[in-house]
């Protein structure tokens, strides 16, 4: 997780769009701007960018999923 103060304004590396952004959430240790938050809760598992915010949400370090 990458943090940068500019201006009294704390900004973060989204882990989906690899965009400094200020506000947002985090999911462990993982970063996660409020645009794509947004957008990955509007999508359907059939559309193009569904597959892409699993591939980014995959990489999330220290998280293991057993099945």
């Amino acid at each position: 997780m990458s943090a940068i103060q500019n201006s009294g304004e704390i900004k973060e590396l989204c882990m989906i769009c690899e965009e400094e952004k200020n506000e947002g959430i985090h999911l462990y240790t993982s970063f996660l701007c409020n645009d794509c938050e947004k957008q990955m809760l509007t999508l359907e598992p059939g559309e193009p960018l569904y597959q892409y915010f699993i591939e980014k949400l995959r990489k999330m370090k220290g998280i293991q999923i057993y099945s």
